[in-house]
């Protein structure tokens, strides 16, 4: 998880995000594909792909974005309660909440963190 916490905000600190939204698309057989997009003031965006190996899994539950925040820029990331909730924050405060549900299942043996993928507008 702390390696996430690192991609994530090498991905948005200096930003600002613009909009976010969780969209579900079917994926293979029967299977859906959770992804929470973040899109940034740049345009680039900044996805957070759920993911599932047997009993490790990690994906998001919800989300609050502060919309009287979002014209401030992203300071940095951080996490408690041992990695459910993240935060994403500028001077002030969170300018974006995620309650992040996870597990490890058999530690050290199965894949678990999101995949984080990040498009740039070109």
């Amino acid at each position: 998880m702390p390696k996430n916490v690192a991609a994530l905000s090498s991905a948005v600190i200096g930003r600002r995000i613009v909009s976010a939204e969780t969209k579900n698309t079917e994926f293979g057989r029967n299977v859906l594909d959770q992804e929470t997009v973040l899109t940034l003031d740049d345009g680039t965006c900044v996805s957070l792909h759920a993911t599932d190996d047997c009993c490790a899994f990690t994906s998001i539950g919800k989300f609050l974005l502060s919309p009287d925040s979002v014209d401030h820029m992203i300071l940095g990331v951080g996490t408690t309660e041992e990695y459910t909730v993240w935060h994403i924050y500028a001077d002030f405060g969170d300018v974006m909440t995620l309650e992040v549900n996870w597990s490890c299942g058999n530690p050290f043996y199965y894949g678990y963190g999101f995949d984080i993928r990040v498009s740039n507008p070109t």
